[in-house]
Order: structure tokens, then sequence, then C-alpha cells
């Protein structure tokens, strides 16, 4: 092995082993495809989407061990081919950079300024704190918090699995049944079931964890757990940052703009536009970003003054915020000050004085969330905006967006008729369901001022394309250009084939790779409830007994004995139930099918309203699990 290291000075190979050390925080003398990836985002390397998976394959082509898994010698020999691509010394930058490394930081307890462990250390006090504040008073936490933020605690308070669920739900309310948590007399294997409700329920909320396991999460592993917090963290605190679910924002609207253009803005995009907004009323500079921006305090100042409530009332006292604090030259000193006045309003969270000072992006923003969840400040719009009507999104929609996210789709979903309209996360999704993409053929931002439409449409074109070749969806009347233009309609036709055959894409693998028909799944279901002895049958996904969401807690309990607990389960006089009683039994079902293991993304009221395409995906997912375990 040593003569592959010849090519590569001295100097080189001690920074390579630098950062591979690094970036294996278990030491376990190898990393997995995951942690390339999270150390690409996490270095903030503005490489394009397809690089980064170009270089991922590579790693992954040259495990020569094929464990899925990549030794040092493995890294060096692959580093050496990359050496000889165009992007090789960015690439050799990243891995030496210390703020790349940075972002990993490990478990040891050495934390000295500017070390490698400083910015993990960070984000694992930041979170500590949130949940303590969050769930200090939940007594299913009682026994793991508070949290102590100086040591190794954090970790060992998510291994049951509890505190992962609580966070969910406070993040996106109802999202788990709490009845179906495990919070008594825990052993390992209950254990082990909350976490597998907690993952499945993430994904089910928009959370990348598919390269997270159970495993990872009992055995502590930092940087997957902070991954994961943040991520749940972040759809909580961006949950109302959005212009259909807090109207106060059209108020954000500039002079001349087109209001369909504000909608479209995403939530780290609105949130600094929130900020400007009263910077701009208080008269004072504007920021561009939450990093180095804001490394002064001044914005933030500036911001605590213009959203305190000034007066008082029979509900609210009026809030002084003392402005002294910018004469402070100390920086460090300044920051404390500044979120001293936070504590004002109950919004000291997420920040140290060095995080301010040091410009910590995630953390900041975090911050900032939180003052406008707390505080809007936000008034009547200036501009008359003539009866304009805004489109909420739909449950389909949202759902659609939650598991493209959860699959780690780039860039981040956040509007459909938005963010699919350059087909880049068209063709991600066509991969994700084994359709091969030739992505020498796709145009990749930065799209040039000039042309740049055409180049997004000739992906859309690409993309339909493959669905209709290759992929054999049913798109009548769908082209490339209504990709492009944003339709949501057609947009829809094809996000819903694109998920259906993901849902049935381990029932293909498991039976020899044949197309599976509802009809295939729905003879299972009825087969498998009979052969079980229970009394539900279904005659089609549209059959109204799925109301009562018996037929699937039925099928759960034939699948996986025991976990069904009956004295929760509501059936009604003569088996007539009240709308509140299904959803009761629908909320339970599906809480009940992510414990178990299946990756269901479908909502109660889909199984109450009985949506014939979210009940096909429901069912599709617990034949898959059930076929899968059999196998196994």
């Amino acid at each position: 092995m040593e003569n592959r290291y010849t090519q590569i000075s001295k100097e080189d190979l001690e920074d390579l082993k630098e950062a591979f050390d690094k970036i294996d925080i278990d030491h376990s003398g190898y990393v997995s495809d995951f942690e390339l990836q999270e150390l690409f985002k996490e270095a903030s390397l503005h490489l394009p989407g397809y690089k980064v998976r170009e270089i991922v394959e590579t790693f992954i082509a040259g495990d020569t061990n094929k464990d899925e898994k990549i030794s040092f010698n493995e890294f060096v020999s692959i580093y050496q081919e990359l050496k000889s691509k165009e992007f090789s010394e960015t690439f050799r930058k990243l891995l030496t950079r210390k703020v790349g490394i940075n972002s990993f930081g490990g478990t040891s307890g050495v934390s000295c300024e500017g070390t490698q462990h400083s910015y993990s250390e960070e984000e694992k006090v930041a979170f500590g704190r949130w949940i303590n504040k969050a769930l200090g008073k939940d007594p299913d936490c009682n026994h793991l918090l508070p949290i102590n933020p100086n040591d190794e605690s954090l970790f060992a308070s998510l291994r049951d699995g509890i505190v992962l669920c609580k966070l969910i739900n406070l993040s996106q309310p109802d999202t788990i049944d709490e009845r179906v948590i495990n919070t008594k007399k825990l052993t390992t294997f209950t254990r082990r079931e909350n976490i597998v409700l907690a993952l499945n329920s993430a994904s089910a909320i928009g959370c990348t964890v598919v390269s997270i396991d159970a495993h990872d999460l009992m055995a502590g592993k930092p940087h997957l757990v902070l991954g994961l917090l943040w991520q749940i963290i972040k759809v909580g605190l961006f949950a109302d940052i959005e212009i259909t679910r807090n109207e106060g924002l059209i108020a954000l609207l500039m002079e001349g703009e087109e209001l369909d253009h504000l909608v479209s803005l995403s939530p780290e995009e609105l949130l600094l536009r929130w900020v400007n907004y009263h910077l701009i009323n208080a008269g004072t500079k504007t920021i561009n970003n939450f990093s180095a921006d804001i490394k002064d305090s001044r914005a933030y100042f500036h911001l605590l003054d213009q959203i305190s409530p000034q007066d008082e009332d029979e509900f609210h006292m009026g809030i002084k915020i003392n402005m002294a604090g910018l004469s402070e030259r100390d920086l460090e000193r300044r920051a404390e000050l500044m979120l001293q006045e936070a504590a004002k309003l109950d919004c000291r969270q997420f920040v140290s004085p060095r995080d301010v000072t040091s410009g910590n992006n995630k953390l900041n923003m975090a911050f900032v969330a939180n003052l406008f969840n707390m505080h809007p400040g936000l008034h009547k719009a200036k501009f008359n905006l003539d009866g304009e009507h805004i489109e909420a999104e739909t449950r389909e929609e949202k759902t659609f967006r939650n598991w493209m996210n959860s699959l780690g789709v780039s860039p981040h979903v956040n509007h459909l008729y938005r963010d699919l309209c350059d087909g880049l996360v068209i063709l991600q999704l066509l991969e994700k369901v084994k359709v091969v993409v030739n992505w020498k053929k796709v145009n990749n931002p930065p799209y040039p001022q000039l042309g740049g439409n055409m180049k997004k449409l000739e992906n859309c074109n690409y993309a339909v394309k493959l669905s209709k070749d290759e992929a054999k969806f049913s798109l009548v009347g769908v082209g490339g250009e209504n990709l492009n233009e944003g339709s949501l309609t057609h947009i829809l036709a094809v996000v819903w084939q694109l998920m259906r055959r993901y849902s049935v894409m381990v029932l293909s693998d498991l039976g020899g790779g044949e197309k599976v028909a509802d009809q295939f799944i729905l003879n299972w279901v009825n087969s498998t409830l009979k052969e079980k002895r229970k009394d539900t049958r279904i005659s089609s996904f549209k059959d109204q007994l799925i109301s009562t969401s018996l037929p699937v807690i039925d099928l759960i309990d034939a699948i996986a004995p025991s976990m069904v607990k009956w004295d929760m389960v509501k059936r009604g006089e003569k088996g007539v139930l009240k709308k509140d009683e299904k959803i009761n039994n629908a909320k339970y079902a599906i809480s009940l099918a992510r414990k178990i293991g299946a990756r269901v993304y479908a909502l109660p009221d889909d199984l109450v309203e009985v949506k014939p395409k979210m009940v096909m995906t429901v069912f599709a997912c617990l034949m898959g699990h059930d076929m899968k375990r059999g196998k196994n």
C-alpha cells in the first residue's frame, strides 16, 4: 500500500490523515459515504450537487472491501485519482480547512479555543439547553432532564427515544401519538422501538434520515445526533415562517414587488428580510447574512429594540431595550449585553456571546427564528394588494414535499411550484427510484442570466423523457415546459407517480422486479387479515371502512403481534364511529405503523377521509415491511 502514497507529499499525507481522523470521530478506522457527504455540507463548499455525488460515488466505487466503509488507505488511493480532476485542489483545501473539520467535532471533552471540537461543542450546548427549556416540565422526560451542557449527557439522553419523540411533536404537533411511545420499564427492545418510531416520524416531517439507524442513535454518535437534532429543531423554528401560515409576513413586501415572488421565498430568505425590515425602520444598516454581518451585535440590538413590546396593557408589560451596550468596545462583552436584553423577551436561546462574535451561521439563524416566532413585530402591509388571494399549501403537497426532503434532495424543497422548475429535484428522485440518470446531460446551477431558463427547460424535458421512457409513468399531456412553468397540476402528476414507485419499490425488489399493481397489494392485505382471523376486509383503497382505521390496526396486529394495545382502539357502537373516534384511531394506526418500522408518510386525515393514493402507500409500506422482515 505504501507505493500508493509516492505521488503525495508528506505534508499532504499528514493533512489527509488529520482530516480522516477528524471525520472518523468514533475512531473506528473507517468513514462512511454519509460522513463524506456531511463534510461537504458542513464545510459550506459550494459545489453543485452532481459534483458531490460524483465524489461520493468515486469513494464508494473505491471501497475495495465492498463493506460500505472506507479505510484510510482506500481514502488516500481514491484521493490520488481525484487529484487529476478539475476540482481536486478545491477538495484538498476542503479537507485541510479547519472550519470544515470543526463541524464534525468529536466526543472528546477537550474543547479549546479554535480546536476541532469547538463547533460541535457549541451545537451540543445550544441544543441541550433548548431541550431543557422545551421539555423540562414533561413528566416523561424527568429521568433524563435537565441535560448537562458541559458533558456528553445530550447524546445519552436520546438513547431511549423518548426525548426525540417529544421533540418531534414540539416541532410538528401531533406527528406522533404519544400513547405509542414506550415510557415505562424500558428494555433494549422497547428503546429501539421508540427510536424507530422517532426516525420514521422525523422522515415524515421532512428530515433526512436515510443514513441514520437506531443503532447509531443508541450508540450516541455525535455528528449523527447533532445533525438529526438540528433538522428536527429547524422544522419547528421555521414552521410559521411561511406566508400562508403567517399573513403578517406580507408586510415584508417591497414596493413594486409581486406577491408571488414574496410567497416563493424560502424561510431563510424571509427571515433575513424580516430582520432587514426592522433595521430599515430603525434607520440603521441592513445585513446580508447571519454570520459575518451580525458579529458586532449591532443589528441584534436594533432588532430587539424594534420588536420589543412598547406599550403596557392588561396582558403585557412594556419592555425597554437598553441600547447602551452598543458603546462597549469588546465584542464578546457587547454580545453578552445584547443577550441580556434578549432575555427580557424570553429569547436567550441557541447562542452564546462567542457564537455571535464567531458568526456561527446555524445557531444565529436559530436565534433569529426564535425571535421571530416570539415577537414578530409586523404591521399592516404598506401596499394595496387589490384583494390578491394566497393559496395555502394542501396536505397532499406538504406530504410530497416532506417525502422529497426526507430523501435528501438538493436544493431543499420549500415550494413545489418553484423548487422543481429546473428539473434537478425530479432527476434526483428518478435516481432514487432506480432510474439511471446521465448527469452529463444535466445543466447545473448557477444558470447564466441569458439563456438560463432554456437550460432549466432542457433539464425538465430530460426528466419527463426519463419518466415516460424509463420509469413508464403515465404522463399524458405532461411536457417539460409544464414543469418549467411551475404548473402545480402537472408537477403533482409526476411527483405522485415517483412517490408511488418509491412506496412499492421494496415489493418489486422482493418480488423479482415485476411492476406491482394495486390489486396485488389489496390481495395481500385481505389474505393476511384472513389468515390471522381478523374480521375486517377491504374491497378497494376507497373502501369507507378504512375511515375507521380498523383494517390498518388489524393488519399491524397481524404482522406485529402484541404491538396493538386494544384498549386504545375505538370500535364504536354497532361498528359506527364518531369523527373524533375515527381521528383517534387514525393517529394511533399511523404511529403504530411507524413504530414497527414502516416508513409511512401519509397523515391520519388521509385515512379518515379515505384518500386512495395515500391509503395505498400505507398498505404498501406495511406489506414491504412485512415481506422484508420475512426475507431477513
